[in-house]
């Protein structure tokens, strides 16, 4: 496992990036509408979508494990990225103290915190990782992201793969706060939650597979869509922004209703 980094651009990884930030402006538009602000057409849209949400949230996360293949400092990358995700917890934590947002709105260990938590894994353990072969890796993060995938106890609590073995944990014993990150604790305190358990073997996949990035096929570095490209350029800015700008039209829009009747 190496970072010989290829110097031409995968487009077609940006693009992807760009589509998955598309369906999750979607998604939490459809949650805004529907469950903050009433509407019950946006609540049948956010549930029948719900089923689809952790697989595109899912390609994401293997998306950015593969990118620290393409990363000069992922150190750093993370860092960053966890300072953010920090930064946004306190910001909503204040709104919800303010009387200005739900509960529901916080954010402890969403999808910004596991992503830059695995960079920083990433980057801790690269010593050890990268003398595993890329093929091997691939198979056994995939199979061990299968094995952890209902840990949560919201998913069944158990360790296993469903339909050939289950082997329960002691939900109760492992219900403390330092254990969230890892998906232990019994009830989820906030809406965005991304465990570790499974989504580090998500990104550690993605991460293998990124090994081969220098002999994809052709049509990956070939741009498709400069409109999915350039979104999945600024997928972090997009995610920081869409939040606030959705409510905040969802508000002006209800404000100009009840004003103008």
């Amino acid at each position: 496992m190496g970072h010989t980094r290829s110097r031409r651009r995968i487009h077609f990884l940006d693009e992807l990036r760009g589509f998955c930030v598309i369906l999750m402006v979607f998604y939490h538009a459809f949650y805004t509408v529907g469950y903050m602000f009433g509407l019950s057409f946006a609540q049948t849209l956010f549930d029948f979508f719900s089923p689809a949400e952790p697989f595109f949230a899912g390609l994401f996360i293997f998306l950015c494990g593969l990118s620290c293949n393409l990363s000069h400092n992922n150190v750093k990358r993370g860092a960053l990225l966890l300072a953010v995700a920090v930064a946004l917890s306190l910001v909503l934590w204040l709104g919800v103290q303010g009387g200005l947002l739900h509960r529901s709105s916080l954010i402890w260990f969403g999808v910004l915190h596991c992503l830059a938590v695995c960079i920083l894994l990433y980057a801790l353990l690269y010593p050890t990782i990268r003398f595993v072969p890329a093929w091997l890796g691939v198979l056994l993060c995939a199979v061990l992201f299968l094995c952890t995938y209902h840990v949560s106890p919201s998913e069944g609590g158990y360790v296993g793969i469903s339909g050939l073995f289950r082997l329960p944990l002691p939900v109760t014993e492992l219900n403390h706060p330092l254990l969230y990150p890892l998906g232990l604790c019994p009830v989820s305190i906030a809406g965005d939650y991304f465990p570790l358990l499974p989504w580090f073997f998500c990104f550690l996949t993605g991460s293998y597979v990124g090994v081969w990035h220098g002999s994809f096929p052709k049509w990956m570095y070939r741009c498709h869509s400069r409109v999915f490209a350039r979104l999945g350029r600024w997928s972090l800015w997009i995610y920081l922004a869409h939040q606030p700008v959705i409510f905040g039209l969802c508000y002006l829009i209800t404000f100009i209703i009840k004003a103008f009747p």
